[in-house]
């Protein structure tokens, strides 16, 4: 969900700048913008085993040479694609979320940000694929190194809804698994099985069963009365639940998170 994150793919495009007239950092950064578009669209197409970096090129009218003075190899220009698509992906959510006051608001506006993205860049979720099969040594994929200030911004948020009692007592971590794991998996559904559903309909529809659950008033009172479901609680929470379903807390009477990576995605 909202991410934005200051970490980055290191990149050497345009490291060294030629002698004699001074770079015009416009044009470079241009450049290295008309690249990066073209190659997601082609290795979203193609794959990434099956690219060569001359079909980049080609469309742009360049040499295959002058890709590589930006990027200096096919692994840096398909990681360098990806990366830009993330930080698209976060500013397209600050910017939605940027003038909404109310919290639980904000938490509706930016899974309504993140399910247009990915509607209007599936070539994206193609790289995502890709990334992992041909890249899966490394420690973490692109899409989960930006966590940045996000993570904070995200923890604060529901945390202050906790304390307000407009979410029930509840780990944050817990919350932010799940709905980023909801949101996560939407995105692939979506892209897997050519789902085109309004994502404005798509999002209310999965911020109505986060926020209001699938069960009846009645239904839970009863299951809260009977001790059902206490041990899948225990086991979420990573603790010892209660008869009348208290989890574990620490000194200043706040959930104790079962452990997690923690962020919303």
């Amino acid at each position: 969900m909202a991410r934005a994150s200051t970490k980055s793919v290191p990149s050497k495009a345009g490291a060294k700048s030629s002698r004699g007239r001074p770079r015009d950092e416009a044009l470079h950064v241009r450049r290295c913008e008309q690249i990066l578009d073209k190659a997601t669209g082609v290795f979203a197409r193609h794959g990434y085993p099956n690219t060569d970096v001359q079909f980049v090129a080609d469309p742009l009218g360049i040499s295959k040479g002058t890709v590589y003075r930006y990027f200096p190899s096919k692994e840096r220009l398909f990681l360098a694609a990806v990366e830009r698509g993330v930080r698209e992906l976060d500013r397209q959510i600050e910017s939605a979320i940027e003038w909404v006051v109310d919290p639980l608001d904000r938490m509706t506006a930016a899974t309504r940000a993140y399910l247009e993205f990915f509607q209007d860049h599936p070539g994206l979720v193609e790289l995502f694929i890709q990334e992992r099969a041909e890249f899966g040594s490394r420690k973490k994929p692109i899409y989960f190194e930006h966590e940045g200030s996000a993570c904070a911004q995200w923890h604060d948020l529901i945390q202050g809804l906790i304390d307000a009692g407009r979410i029930r007592e509840i780990s944050v971590d817990r919350v932010k698994e799940t709905i980023g794991d909801l949101l996560y998996g939407t995105m692939f559904t979506n892209h897997m099985v050519g789902r085109r559903r309004p994502f404005e309909e798509q999002a209310a529809s999965l911020m109505d069963v986060f926020f209001n659950g699938i069960l009846s008033d009645s239904e839970r009172v009863r299951r809260r009365e009977s001790g059902a479901g206490l041990g899948v609680l225990a086991a979420a929470n990573g603790g010892a639940a209660g008869k009348n379903g208290t989890v574990p807390r620490n000194g200043k009477g706040r959930v104790v998170p079962k452990k997690s990576n923690g962020r919303l995605r």
